[in-house]
């Protein structure tokens, strides 16, 4: 097979006509030859930090649309099925994504549970670790959360990381806002990466000391604004990630729109494909080619070197995109974990004759709330959501046993009426919803244990769900199908009044307690500085 094109050579930094000659799945040849097209070929795109249960899909699926955007490869963390399944959870990940020509990196997670704050359906111990380490299909210790643990050197999770060096795999790093002596501490366990950097001065602090920092730009977190223009001095250091990526913005794009944006800031474009494409191969130690004589053809064909729209991809010399995804889609089972059993109306009360209560102040776009004191609106001696104000109710919901819900007040989702509910809430996945009145509450929560996993909205006059059987976090559907009915359910949503960019990914994040400040988790409301649990009133 012969590419013809205007060849993209980022380590010489050079561009010129010529071909590429592709023999058994690898470069056997890369020539300087004169001809008309325009077209340019360089290497494929790397997402260096995903979750692919975040895009709701199961790998096979997720890889059917990530071509479409000239993705060739993830470094990918699958700790969301493993808070659901354990180990055989990521192996359902690994066996899924092998049915794919698609290069997926699955590394060991390293926090399940996330915290000893949550309920979650499994457990990863050391030894679990250890066996994860030792199969050549796990390429690093997923992202080390418990970054307390680390400073204050318990015993597990030390070992955890003693481990990973002794395989001879990268840590990979998660310390939001962590500067200092503490940040000196982290990174000396053996933490070598962090996507967590929300400022120009804490990516700036934490490359100077040493780490890889990872510009993440998803669908709930966005922090290119503050990190690119660290690009010009730090370019072989950097690396872009999706962190969390929702199926209806993944049919848009993926990696190639941040090349799109870093270019229309002025940025160099080699700066910028060298932390597209090349870093995280040489930091990981991908098996991945970079359009080098040699390596494995994994290439792939843009319209220009502006807008990086995609004509072809090609991994391991298999045409896997043109203009259409040429990707199978394949069969495959949907384990569970779900016990949970339907609520009553009457368990989301909150007897109460506080003043005044602690809310969560949710940021559109950010990952990191805010912690409030607001004045408690009380009937008939209960708490209940202040729709004028935008404190409106929320619970988590333990759903690997029947326990009791957890309830606090949140802050910005804007709801005017009804409620939202949805079986991802990082990282335990328990359920969590938001709504205007214990009804609606419960009414979405229990749309969502009907369907053993989901999202859904719900008011007086409708209920719409997508159902989530794999491990109540990912569909069954094609990435078209979930897309398109995610982007509906948004928009739901919106119409019951949320003012929020992506309302769903929002609320995947308010149970998530290793982000700052204030979160809510199935055993109560968690203050994520003094990493404690708080009263809900004062």
């Amino acid at each position: 097979m012969v590419l013809q094109g205007q060849i993209v050579d980022i380590p010489n930094r050079r561009i010129f006509k010529g071909e590429v000659t592709i023999r058994d799945g690898k470069i056997f040849s890369i020539e300087e030859k004169e001809h008309g097209i325009e077209h340019f070929i360089l290497p494929g795109f790397v997402d260096a930090h995903i979750h692919i249960e975040s895009s709701m899909l199961v790998p096979s699926e997720f890889a059917r649309l990530a071509v479409c955007h000239g993705t060739v490869a993830t470094v990918s963390d699958p700790h969301e099925i493993a808070n659901v399944l354990g180990v055989e959870g990521v192996e359902f990940m690994i066996e899924n994504g092998k049915q794919t020509p698609f290069k997926f990196n699955f590394g060991a997670p390293s926090c399940v549970p996330a915290t000893n704050f949550e309920s979650a359906g499994a457990v990863i111990d050391s030894e679990g670790i250890k066996t994860l380490l030792e199969n050549p299909e796990i390429k690093y210790l997923a992202e080390m959360m418990n970054y307390p643990g680390v400073l204050f050197q318990d015993e597990g999770v030390l070992k955890k990381i003693a481990l990973a060096k002794h395989y001879n795999k990268p840590v990979d790093g998660h310390a939001p806002g962590l500067r200092g002596d503490d940040l000196s501490t982290y990174i000396n366990a053996g933490i070598t990466t962090d996507h967590e950097c929300f400022t120009y001065e804490e990516g700036l602090e934490k490359l100077q000391k040493g780490m890889k920092v990872l510009i993440r730009e998803g669908s709930a977190a966005k922090n290119f604004e503050a990190l690119i223009e660290l690009l010009p001095d730090h370019c072989h250091n950097m690396m872009f990630c999706s962190d969390d990526k929702h199926p209806d913005d993944l049919i848009v794009g993926h990696i190639n729109q941040l090349c799109a944006r870093a270019i229309a800031k002025g940025h160099d474009v080699f700066n910028v494909l060298q932390i597209a494409c090349v870093n995280p191969v040489k930091h990981y130690s991908l098996e991945v080619g970079l359009l080098q004589e040699g390596d494995i053809a994994d290439c792939i064909v843009v319209e220009d070197l502006l807008n990086f729209k995609t004509l072809q991809t090609y991994i391991g010399g298999e045409l896997v995109f043109d203009g259409k995804s040429l990707i199978e889609p394949i069969t495959f089972k949907t384990p569970n974990n779900f016990e949970a059993e339907p609520k009553q109306i009457s368990d989301f009360k909150i007897p109460s004759l506080a003043k005044q209560i602690r809310v969560i102040e949710a940021l559109d776009g950010e990952l990191v709330t805010n912690p409030l004191i607001e004045e408690a609106l009380a009937v008939n001696g209960e708490l209940v959501s202040n729709t004028e104000k935008d404190i409106l109710k929320m619970t988590v919901v333990n759903r690997y046993e029947n326990q009791k819900p957890a309830l606090a007040f949140i802050k910005n989702f804007g709801l005017k009426e009804g409620a939202i509910a949805s079986s991802v809430g990082h990282d335990s996945h328990n359920i969590i919803a938001v709504g205007v009145d214990d009804a609606a509450l419960c009414k979405a929560v229990n749309l969502i244990i009907a369907n053993k996993g989901g999202i859904c909205v719900v008011s007086d006059k409708e209920e719409q769900v997508v159902p989530l059987p794999v491990a109540g976090i990912m569909s069954d559907q094609d990435g078209v199908s979930v897309g398109k009915a995610y982007a509906e359910l948004s928009q739901k949503a919106k119409q019951l009044g949320s003012i929020l960019h992506a309302p769903f990914m929002t609320l995947s994040f308010m149970a998530l307690l290793v982000i700052p400040s204030l979160k809510l988790s199935d055993k109560g409301l968690f203050d994520g500085n003094a990493f404690k649990f708080v009263d809900l009133e004062l």
